[in-house]
């Protein structure tokens, strides 16, 4: 990709990018949020088209206006978020658009091919199996093997690890560097410089738009990576002087949650948030954490148990009633339940605030006073958008976390329920708020910090307790957690020495 230019209205999203990845190396892409990353990508993938510049395959330029001509070109992607039918078998889904000619499709010579491409590359995916059925980890293969399927030898991942349990996030290193063997090309977006070391050959780092350079992974550091994404030095390692609890002051016990087909999935958990602690939560995605988190904010009531809040019941409040208890919540999923996409800022940072005096007056919301405040926390949370004004919608996923962000932690809560505070943020946003967590901590506050980021759990929580098939598996102190026994637990596969630490 030779000085690629790609505009929006107001913003130069791309300015004079230039990538160059080798056939056969796994490539690191590197960058803050908003650097632009994803508009490359997407460029790239054939979903924009570049307003100036070059894209060459292969030595030869390609001009793609659709996904379809990149795939033909031999590139895949792999987003976040899958793009796949729970419904449909693994087989279904990975022929899906390329069924062929024939009218009528021959299932089962479709399983065995789809069987045999995973075979040999390691997939170790079951064709007949209900997608719907698989865990997260499988699906991503499902994913991968598509991409396969279509005929991709370049292939893009977009944070694949973001929601893997160690233990998977190495199983996706050995398929990865199997494919690599085998001649294909991968570009890797993360913004863990972990992964990058793990698993790059070289890395292109990405700042406000254009390259800043790209380094042999062997020959550089995570230090001065993390000093070329943000332009400064940056503090990797949490400064985090040991906590001293207080009182408790959230008590839950024996929660009990049915879901849909009445499975239970929050199954007599107990937890306490002491004041002056952060209490992590780890675990694979769908085994009750979001279940729990409903039932802490007020968003859910659970079928059976009890819940105080510094010593009140609570269980007969709404989501309102929480927050007026001193519940401040940092949702997972910021579309759905952080912000309003249309609103501009001013009145996101609103959210969650009328019943409080200070924003209004008389019954009247203070505009002119909510605008001021959020330009404040814009400019204190680095909050990147040209005004409290803009749309929410404009705005890159980690500028709108770190607006929630913001706007929760400016009301000073006595609890702080943290659901991956930090997800789609760089190393310089990370750092800030791992320290305002920390802060939040040291001023006597209890803060819940939920996380699919193993590290991130490691390094901010004084005491982590593991989630499992909606059941609390494991309890350890932060500085006696081990890795490898948390991973195991995560699991579903407790060793003995990880139950006898737990």
């Amino acid at each position: 990709m030779r000085d690629v230019v790609k505009r929006f209205p107001g913003v130069i999203a791309n300015d004079g990018v230039n990538l160059a990845v080798r056939t056969g190396e796994i490539h690191a892409l590197l960058g803050e949020n908003g650097a632009g990353k994803s508009t490359l990508m997407n460029l790239l993938f054939g979903l924009y088209n570049p307003d100036e510049g070059e894209i060459l395959i292969n030595g030869k330029s390609v001009h793609f206006h659709n996904t379809r001509q990149a795939v033909e070109a031999g590139l895949g992607m792999v987003h976040q978020h899958f793009m796949l039918i729970p419904r449909f078998t693994v087989a279904e889904n990975v022929i899906l658009g390329n069924e062929g000619p024939d009218s009528i499709l021959d299932r089962a010579a479709a399983s065995r091919r789809v069987a045999e491409l995973a075979t040999s590359y390691g997939l170790n995916v079951d064709p007949d199996a209900k997608v719907g059925d698989l865990p997260v980890s499988m699906r991503q293969r499902v994913e991968i093997l598509r991409a396969l399927y279509q005929g991709s030898r370049i292939l893009i991942l977009d944070e694949p690890t973001a929601l893997l349990t160690p233990q998977e996030v190495d199983d996706l290193y050995v398929i990865l560097r199997r494919l690599r063997v085998d001649g294909g090309t991968i570009i890797f977006i993360t913004h863990k410089l972990r992964e990058v070391a793990n698993v790059s050959d070289r890395v292109t780092v990405i700042r406000r738009g254009k390259t800043i350079g790209t380094r042999v992974t062997s020959e550089t550091t995570s230090q001065e990576l993390a000093e070329l994404m943000v332009g400064r030095e940056v503090l990797l390692r949490v400064d985090r002087p040991p906590a001293t609890p207080g009182e408790t002051i959230l008590d839950g016990e024996d929660l009990r949650c049915t879901g849909a087909h009445h499975q239970e999935t929050l199954n007599v958990a107990s937890i306490q948030l002491r004041r002056g602690e952060i209490l992590g939560v780890c675990g694979v995605e769908g085994n009750g954490q979001s279940e729990l988190v409903e039932v802490l904010s007020g968003l859910r009531k659970p079928d059976s148990g009890t819940l105080t809040i510094k010593g009140q019941d609570v269980l007969g409040e709404n989501a309102t009633g929480f927050r007026q208890a001193g519940v401040s919540y940092i949702p997972e999923d910021r579309h759905g339940r952080g912000l309003v996409l249309d609103f501009p800022l001013w009145e996101n940072a609103l959210l969650g605030n009328t019943e409080r005096p200070e924003f209004t007056k008389r019954g009247w919301i203070r505009s002119g006073w909510i605008r001021e405040l959020t330009s404040s926390l814009m400019a204190r949370f680095d909050v990147r958008a040209p005004s409290a004004s803009t749309p929410a919608r404009s705005l890159s996923g980690g500028n709108q976390q770190k607006l929630i962000i913001a706007r929760e932690l400016q009301r000073d809560p006595d609890i702080l329920l943290a659901i991956q505070p930090t997800r789609g943020l760089d190393v310089g946003a990370i750092e800030f708020v791992h320290r305002s967590l920390v802060e939040t901590r040291d001023s006597g506050k209890a803060v819940l910090l939920l996380s699919f980021d193993l590290d991130e759990i490691m390094d901010l929580s004084d005491r982590i307790v593991v989630l499992s098939e909606g059941r609390i598996v494991g309890e350890f102190k932060g500085s006696t957690a081990d890795r490898a026994q948390l991973g195991l637990l995560m699991g579903g596969r407790p060793s003995e020495p990880a139950m006898a630490a737990a």
